[in-house]
C-alpha cells in the first residue's frame, strides 16, 4: 500500500531568516525585490501577515501600514537550497524524499510509518522536529502525492486520509486544491464551481470542454487512478538498508552492533540479486541534523560478510557521532553480477584470481586510498609508452602476453628523462653517463634494441635501448633517439629502473 506524505512550509524564507538571526523572532520583518521599479514584497513573516502585509504589496504600502518594518533582500534561489538541506535531513525518515517548489517537500513514506508505531506517531514526530528548528508547517498523509498536497493546504492541520478515503477528503476543499492553473481556478469560482465536490461528478466530456485536460488528468492523480513519477533529492540504491534506532547512539560499539546488522540484510540481498558490491557507502544521520559517512571499495563483486566489516572497521573510528545517531543507512551504489559458480572459483585459488589476494588489496585499498594500488596489462604495440595500460579490475585478461624476449623494467618513467652521456659512437653503450646530477660508472651493457614509433600513429625518430648496469649494481633502461649523423650528436634520455 502506498502512502505519501506533503509538507507545506507556510513561510519557509522568513522561518529560515529568524533562525539564522533569532532576534528577528516575534517581529514583523518581509523579503522584497525590485519589480517593475518598484519595490515588492516577496516573504513576510507570520507577525507581518496578521497586521495586514501580503506577498506581492508594494513596499511602501506596507511601511504605510507598519512604520517599523524590517525588510530584507529576497533571493530567488534560496527557497530551492533549503528545500534540498530539508529534503536530505528528511532521508532519516523515507528513502525517498523530493522537492516541491516553491515552499514543500513530499515523501513517499510507504513502509516507514510503522517504525514511528503508527502513521499518527510519524506525522506527529515530524511535525515537531522541525518545529523546534523553527519552521511553521502544515503537514498531511494519503495514498496519492495529490491529495496530500491538498490536504495540506487546504485542509485541517495534521490530517491523515484514511487509505481510499481521498474522494471524501477532496470533497469540501476549493479547486486550487488539484493544483490547477491559476485561470482554470478562476473560471470555476466566477461560475459557482467554490468546492471539488460541485464538480467532481460531472461527465468528463463536459469538464474536459469547458476547462480542457488538464482537469481531468489532475482528478486522476489525486484519486490514484494515473500516477506521478517522484524524482528523489538523493536516488535510491538498488541495493539499501537503513536502521532507525528508539534511542541516539553514540558509542563505537553501538556502531558496529548496527553496521553488522545492515550488513546482514545487505548481503542477503545481493545474494537473491546474484550480484556482489563494489562499493558501499555507510551513513550515520545524527540528532543534529548532520550526516557522517564512510565507503570501502572492492577489487572484485564481493559480499562476504565479514570481509565487508573488516574493511568498515577500520574507519569507523573517524564517525563522530556527536550527541548520538538516530538513523543508519547502508547502501551498495556500485554492484556487478556474481553468482555462485564465480564465488566458488575466486575461492578455490589461482595466480592472480586468489580470494585472500583481492581481500588483501582491499584493506590496503581502505588504508592509503585505491589510487595507490594498480595492476597493469600488456598492450599491443611496440612503443613503449603505450605498450602497457591499465586494468579496471583485479579479473580483467590480457589481450596479449608479456614479451619475454627483450626483458622490461619494473618501473618506466611516464615521460623520459634527459642525461649526459660519455659513449663511443655509433652503436656503442654509454661509459658514464650523468641523472639528476649524480655520475654513474657504467660497468655492464646490454643492446642496443631498435624500437620504431608506430607510423601509423605518429611520426618521429626511432631509439635504440639499452640494458645497462653501474657500479653500484642499480639498473637502468636508456636509450638514444635518434643518429649520428652529418656531425649531430643525439640525444640520451633514460626512461626505465629494472628491479
Amino acid at each position: 500500500m502506498k502512502r505519501y506524505t506533503a509538507l507545506w512550509f507556510c513561510h519557509l524564507l522568513t522561518d529560515s531568516l529568524a533562525i539564522r538571526l533569532p532576534e528577528l523572532k516575534g517581529k514583523a520583518f518581509v523579503l522584497a525585490a525590485p519589480e517593475r521599479g518598484r519595490m515588492v514584497i516577496q516573504a513576510v513573516s507570520p507577525e507581518a501577515l496578521t497586521i495586514g502585509i501580503r506577498v506581492k504589496m508594494v513596499l511602501a504600502d506596507a511601511r504605510a501600514l507598519h512604520p517599523a518594518l524590517q525588510v530584507f533582500d529576497f533571493e530567488p534561489e534560496r527557497a530551492e537550497s533549503l528545500l534540498s538541506e530539508l529534503a536530505e535531513w528528511f532521508l532519516r525518515y523515507t528513502p525517498v524524499s523530493v522537492i516541491d517548489l516553491p515552499d514543500g517537500l513530499l515523501l513517499d513514506v510507504s513502509g516507514c510509518t510503522h517504525l514511528w508505531k503508527g502513521e499518527e506517531s510519524y506525522l506527529k514526530t515530524i511535525v515537531c522536529r522541525l518545529e523546534k528548528r523553527g519552521y511553521q508547517v502544515r503537514a498531511a498523509m494519503a495514498d496519492t502525492i495529490a491529495a496530500a498536497w491538498a490536504v495540506s493546504r487546504f485542509g485541517r492541520p495534521g490530517d491523515i486520509v484514511a487509505h481510499r478515503g481521498q474522494l471524501e477528503a477532496l470533497l469540501s476543499l476549493p479547486p486550487a486544491a488539484l493544483r490547477l492553473e491559476s485561470n482554470v481556478a478562476g473560471r470555476m469560482q466566477k461560475l459557482g464551481l467554490t468546492r471539488i465536490g460541485d464538480f467532481i461528478g460531472m461527465p468528463r466530456s463536459m469538464l474536459r470542454r469547458r476547462f480542457g485536460q488538464s482537469l481531468l488528468e489532475r482528478i486522476d492523480q489525486a484519486l490514484g487512478r494515473s500516477a506521478e513519477h517522484l524524482e528523489p533529492v538523493v536516488p535510491t540504491a538498488e541495493y539499501r538498508e537503513r536502521l532507525p534506532c528508539l534511542e541516539p547512539l553514540r558509542t563505537r560499539k553501538a556502531i558496529e552492533m548496527a553496521l553488522e546488522k545492515l550488513l546482514e540484510g545487505l548481503t542477503e540481498q545481493l545474494l537473491h540479486g546474484s550480484a556482489g558490491l563494489r562499493k558501499a557507502v555507510f551513513r550515520c544521520y545524527r540528532i543534529d541534523g548532520k550526516i557522517r559517512e564512510i565507503a570501502i571499495g572492492t577489487g572484485r563483486p564481493s559480499r562476504e560478510k565479514l570481509h565487508l566489516f573488516r574493511l568498515f572497521s577500520e574507519k569507523i573510528g573517524s564517525i563522530a557521532p556527536g550527541l548520538g545517531i538516530e538513523l543508519f543507512t547502508l547502501e551498495a551504489p556500485v554492484v556487478e553480477p556474481l553468482n555462485a559458480a564465480q564465488e566458488k572459483l575466486w575461492n578455490d585459488g589461482g595466480a592472480h584470481q586468489c580470494a585472500e589476494i583481492g581481500k588483501l588489496l582491499d584493506r590496503i585499498a581502505g588504508r592509503v586510498g585505491s589510487d595507490a594500488i594498480h595492476r597493469y596489462l600488456p598492450d599491443e604495440h611496440h612503443w613503449p609508452e603505450r605498450s602497457i595500460k591499465e586494468a579496471s579490475s583485479l579479473d580483467e585478461q590480457p589481450s596479449t602476453v608479456w614479451p619475454k624476449t627483450a626483458p622490461r623494467p619494473v618501473y618506466i618513467l611516464p615521460i623520459p628523462e634527459p642525461i649526459t652521456v660519455t659513449a663511443p659512437v655509433p652503436d656503442y653503450p654509454p661509459m658514464v653517463f650523468i641523472y639528476k646530477g649524480k655520475v654513474h660508472q657504467v660497468k655492464k651493457a646490454d643492446g642496443p634494441e631498435r624500437i620504431e614509433r608506430e607510423w601509423w600513429l605518429e611520426t618521429g625518430l626511432q631509439r635504440d635501448y639499452y640494458r645497462v648496469e653501474d657500479e653500484n649494481g642499480a639498473r637502468y633502461w636508456l636509450f638514444r633517439s635518434g643518429h649520428y649523423e652529418n656531425g649531430d650528436a643525439p640525444e640520451w634520455f633514460i626512461h626505465g629502473f629494472f628491479a
